[in-house]
């Protein structure tokens, strides 16, 4: 018998194979029952290359789930586009405004490319500022209530190019499946706070049981309170496996693997998670 949910990952910092490349960025290819949906795009066309390794079309994809407007989860949507011209896109209205990082190395664009805003013009898109079911069993969170007081955005991000205006990352959503072993949660970056992500999915849909999280967590420069406080709530959710991916930083993959004994992986491109 065949799995219900499979996840391959078609983006990520680190790859598994030398024939697949990574990038910063992600991108999961995710088959649900008889549907298809990509959930992010990566920072440029490099998921087309892989995901041809991997013998994943992309032309059967029915849905596209941006989880925000940064360069490295929406890069590849132009040529993802290209494949797949029908597919429904599911984003919040802020993920396609101006993003700007600062860092010691000084100020950087990072949001969404003109080509890729251009792409969606004329295209199915369903703008996520509220929940939205994209089929029975599987649903974007849309905005996500900032409700604790230990979670940020993860940086210095801001919405104007001379860094005075700080961008709060409204359209930050995540993706959560309801499986026959609990809930399975997909994380973009978690800018909106890893917990403030699960409570609100618990919320949606009355179930307190998260089977797995699989994606980015944004604790690459998270203090070890802050790391600690999440490791205790996801552990409240009971979570029997923890995927981790991206911008999740090592001292955080170190704490979870000490905590989730076998139950905690790091993302690579070209592996897969099957749930039934």
């Amino acid at each position: 018998m065949g799995c219900d949910i499979r996840i391959t990952v078609l983006i990520d910092n680190k790859t598994s194979r030398p024939d697949l490349n990574a990038e910063h960025g992600l991108s999961l290819w995710i088959e649900y029952r008889e549907k298809r949906i990509l959930f992010d795009a990566g920072q440029s066309d490099t998921l087309i290359r892989n995901a041809e390794k991997l013998g994943i079309n992309l032309a059967q994809t029915d849905a596209i789930v941006l989880s925000h407007g940064h360069y490295d989860h929406t890069g590849g949507l132009k040529a993802v586009l290209d494949f797949a011209p029908k597919a429904k896109i599911y984003l919040h209205p802020a993920a396609i405004e101006t993003n700007f990082s600062r860092k010691t190395t000084g100020i950087k664009s990072i949001g969404i490319s003109d080509s890729a805003k251009k792409a969606i013009q004329g295209r199915n898109v369903i703008w996520t500022v509220t929940p939205a079911w994209l089929f029975p069993g599987m649903a974007v969170t849309g905005q996500v209530p900032r409700i604790n007081n230990f979670e940020d955005v993860g940086g210095a991000f801001f919405i104007d190019e001379k860094c005075q205006k700080a961008d709060e990352l409204l359209d930050d959503q995540a993706l959560f499946i309801e499986s026959a072993r609990g809930l399975i949660v997909v994380l973009g970056c978690a800018h909106a706070g890893v917990v403030n992500i699960l409570n609100y999915v618990a919320e949606l849909t009355s179930q307190s049981h998260v089977f797995a999280i699989i994606g980015g967590t944004h604790l690459l420069s998270a203090s070890s309170e802050r790391i600690e406080h999440t490791i205790k709530a996801i552990k409240g959710y009971n979570v029997q496996q923890v995927c981790l991916a991206h911008c999740t930083g090592s001292e955080a993959v170190a704490k979870f693997r000490d905590i989730f004994k076998g139950r905690c992986v790091e993302c690579a491109v070209g592996k897969h998670f099957e749930f039934y």
